[in-house]
């Protein structure tokens, strides 16, 4: 990957993760997208329940949400956040994370939340 020190990736996939951005668009999908996959993908991880607008794509091995979907929603936020947080439910429960030791709670903007 341009520009990511081997060191850098090395660390980011030595366990599991799930991963999500925003793709513009080219090469296997002509439009903008948002993605989330899974590393390594945990069995059942592409049959998991997602906002109906995403899809899990076979070519890229992740699940895709058009930006056209977020942007037309009637409250586009909670169309990103419904995909994003599917899909990290996807992953967490395909793959049996500890999800009690991996998460907190939600903090605010501006406190550092205790540790």
């Amino acid at each position: 990957m341009p520009y990511l020190l081997d060191d850098v990736a090395a660390e980011a996939y030595s366990h599991e993760l799930s991963s999500a951005g925003f793709w513009p668009g080219s090469g296997a999908i002509d439009y903008p997208a948002f993605y989330s996959y899974a590393y390594p993908e945990p069995a059942g991880f592409r049959t998991m329940a997602v906002p109906d607008a995403a899809f899990f794509s076979e070519a890229l091995g992740e699940f895709l949400l058009p930006y056209d979907a977020v942007r037309t929603a009637a409250r586009p936020d909670q169309v990103l956040l419904e995909f994003l947080q599917s899909t990290y439910e996807a992953a967490a429960n395909a793959a049996k994370w500890d999800r009690d030791a991996l998460e907190c709670a939600p903090g605010q903007p501006g406190v550092v939340r205790k540790i």
